[in-house]
């Protein structure tokens, strides 16, 4: 099965605008992938989500349990210094390394210009929706 880590860019646009990065979102959600998360990326997610779309405490304890249920938690153990221009992309690269990820699903400049990272595949949520339905693994 399809291994993949979503950058905080990607879960954040799927909670607050859906579209294209829900889409991925379903996906995991209906079991046709698998999809990975570190405690780096919980914590960016709910502070942005908090900060910059003022959700609620209470809407962030009722949502993010359930978004975090669909994934596994994974501990990243090596570090990565890929992205000297933006280090907190380092974090998800460390997600994605750690999770044996075949794709990280990404929205950012930084780490879409790497467009590969080791042996997993950096892409949008449209690539990763295209490239899923004409093969999917």
């Amino acid at each position: 099965m399809t291994r993949i880590v979503l950058d905080t860019n990607v879960i954040v646009s799927a909670l607050v605008f859906g579209g294209v990065p829900r889409a991925v979102l379903e996906l995991a959600e209906a079991g046709q992938c698998e999809f990975f998360y570190s405690e780096a990326i919980q914590a960016e997610v709910r502070r942005i989500l908090a900060e910059k779309f003022d959700w609620a405490p209470a809407v962030l304890q009722r949502v993010l349990p359930s978004l975090w249920n669909m994934g596994e938690l994974v501990s990243p153990r090596i570090e990565v210094r890929a992205v000297p221009d933006d280090p907190d992309d380092d974090r998800i690269l460390e997600c994605a390394v750690a999770a044996n990820a075949s794709f990280l699903v990404s929205g950012d400049h930084h780490l879409l210009a790497l467009r590969s990272y080791k042996s997993i595949s950096i892409v949008t949520p449209r690539q990763f929706i295209s490239a899923f339905r004409s093969n999917p693994i």
